[in-house]
């Protein structure tokens, strides 16, 4: 897709910024000459500024006619990472052959925290000359600017320039550690329609993502205005809002039809998202496996696809009327043939991750490890449980989806038992569809499991909505018929209750260790009742056999006879499956 000002440029030139997408550059150089060659070319060819975004991999993520001031892009990619850098540097050309970085360019360096900002100066078909910006140490309360250039074409620093990425990213990171520096954060109003609970979750996830909420507005209505979600008249009320209080973003709490934020965004006059775009934002921010963000890319695109929308007939050979007919396609059209192109290349990546984790989790049951998943509502403890129980480091925060990407530990239990504890993702109420569909590969982790290990923060006045929708998931998603074990956290600071739910529920602090030597046992019981009794002659040349026994089963009784020794023992159904080959 190519964002910007496209009007009137040939579809040849369109075609060849899209094959920008698809190609690779060399990950430790700043701007390959391959890649200054062709914006040059394409910036000379439409007589307008070129813009990339390109990751540190050497990758283009987003290409667009226009300059940064002009051009809104999609909203993933213009993300401010509250922590560090984005990972992205952005590439520009000037027409005019002016290389100089304009305030503008500046001001968006720090705003954005790109990893870079570049200017190419464009004139008499050639560079005049490059100039790059990077995010200095704090002066004066904010972040200062680095500056290098311009320097002429073949003589780019490549090294030096990727190194100062490094170097700004520690600037960053220190900056914000030691004197909580933060630039300016979008300033969001919330809307919902269901209750004030739903909202509180709303205002939990605007501020995971980096906004600060100003204003809420909570309106009851039996149906969604199919034009506006909220009614005519109550969107120019909220437009007055959103002008008086400065108002960047508003977040609506359900999903919104793609008519429907077009309209808000047209009468509020500013940038309007809804529930699913901002847990999807917040899971770009968390993904750190490849897995992970290959799972949040087709979320975003599964999700966007049905919202694109045509830029006029003037893009399109077949709108019809004198001029127009013929062969070819809209600029509608293209856009989906990519997104449609990009959602099959990443679930064929997906499913070749899938068979990789297919045979890790083979060799998990070979050795006869038990998983016993962690599964349960976001920022319910889940994190904090599995540091408690094994001993690990895991990231926690009290931020919701802390924790995105699957994480194993093995962890020690009563009588000689051990099992390998697995923190997934957590459930949220009005959970997207999109990500259920794209995570379906990390919620195996889940479905495969043992046990599942259900983790409720008893603290949360939403506590029995929370469990509820946990079930809830866990049936959609085919797992409502796995053994469960729940423990119910934060204890030590929840309302005394007269009757606890389930009953047999372990009561747990995860913050303070306490319960935790009972849920182990808890853990430990109901692995074992996984087991069945079994009674066997193991001949007294199969050695082994017993021996294995001995270490993975649970032994009952032993007696030895003429033809070997007899055991009743308990087993699962791995481990007697291998002692039957042992025996054969």
């Amino acid at each position: 897709m190519i964002h910007g000002n496209v009007e009137g440029i040939r579809d040849s030139v369109l075609q060849e910024m899209e094959r920008l997408y698809e190609m690779e550059f060399e990950r430790d150089l700043f701007l390959p000459d391959r890649l200054l060659q062709i914006l040059v070319r394409l910036t000379i060819q439409v007589n307008r500024e070129i813009m990339i975004y390109m990751t540190r991999d050497g990758i283009i993520l987003e290409v667009a006619v226009g300059s940064i001031s002009s051009v809104g892009l999609p909203e993933r990619h213009l993300r401010r990472n509250i922590e560090r850098l984005s990972g992205i540097r952005c590439i520009h050309t000037h027409p005019g052959g002016n290389a100089q970085l304009s305030d503008v360019d500046e001001q968006a360096l720090r705003l954005m925290r790109f990893d870079a900002m570049c200017a190419v100066g464009v004139q008499d078909e050639r560079a005049t000359g490059i100039s790059a910006a990077f995010l200095g140490d704090v002066e004066y309360g904010q972040l200062s600017i680095v500056r290098f250039g311009p320097v002429k074409p073949g003589r780019i620093p490549q090294n030096l320039w990727m190194h100062e990425i490094e170097l700004a990213d520690r600037r960053v990171e220190q900056a914000i550690r030691e004197m909580d520096t933060v630039d300016e954060v979008e300033k969001a109003l919330l809307v919902s329609t269901d209750d004030e609970r739903s909202l509180d979750e709303l205002n939990s996830l605007a501020s995971t993502a980096g906004a600060v909420v100003l204003s809420r507005m909570l309106q009851k209505r039996q149906r969604p205005d199919p034009a506006t979600y909220i009614g005519s008249g109550k969107a120019e009320a909220l437009a007055l809002e959103c002008q008086a209080l400065e108002i960047d973003l508003v977040i609506f709490d359900d999903e919104l039809t793609g008519s429907q934020q077009r309209n808000l965004e047209r009468v509020l006059g500013v940038r309007v998202i809804d529930r699913t775009a901002l847990i999807l934002d917040i899971f770009a921010r968390r993904a750190e496996s490849r897995e992970g963000k290959l799972q949040v890319e087709l979320a975003q695109l599964k999700y966007r696809l049905p919202r694109l929308m045509g830029l006029g007939v003037s893009l399109s050979r077949l709108g019809g009327g004198i001029g127009t007919r013929g062969p070819g396609e809209t600029q509608l059209e293209a856009d989906r043939r990519h997104a449609r192109k990009r959602i099959d290349d990443l679930r064929r990546e997906l499913v070749e991750l899938g068979k990789q984790r297919e045979m890790r989790r083979a060799r998990r049951k070979k050795t006869e490890q038990v998983v016993v998943a962690l599964v349960g509502y976001t920022n319910a403890g889940k994190s904090t449980l599995l540091n408690a129980l094994s001993g690990s480091d895991v990231l926690v925060e009290d931020k919701l989806f802390a924790t995105l990407d699957p994480v194993m530990r093995k962890i020690e239990l009563p009588e000689n038992r051990e099992c390998i504890l697995v923190d997934t993702v957590g459930f949220i109420k009005k959970l997207p569809h999109q990500l259920v569909d794209a995570f379906k590969s990390t919620l195996e982790e889940a479905l495969q499991a043992d046990l599942l290990l259900v983790v409720s923060d008893l603290s949360s006045p939403q506590y029995v909505e929370q469990r509820d929708v946990v079930f809830q998931v866990l049936q959609e998603l085919g797992a409502g018929d796995k053994p469960v074990l729940e423990a119910l956290n934060k204890a030590d600071i929840a309302p005394v209750m007269d009757i606890i739910e389930p009953k047999d529920a372990i009561l747990i602090s995860a913050e303070r260790g306490t319960g935790l030597d009972r849920l182990r046992e808890a853990i430990s019981s109901r692995i074992a009742q996984l087991r069945h009794q079994v009674d066997l002659l193991i001949p007294y040349d199969k050695g082994a056999a017993l021996n294995l026994l001995h270490e993975r089963g649970q032994i009952l009784t032993e007696e030895y006879t003429d033809q070997g020794t007899q055991v009743s023992c308990m087993v699962d159904s791995q481990l007697l499956h291998r002692i039957q080959q042992m025996l054969s």
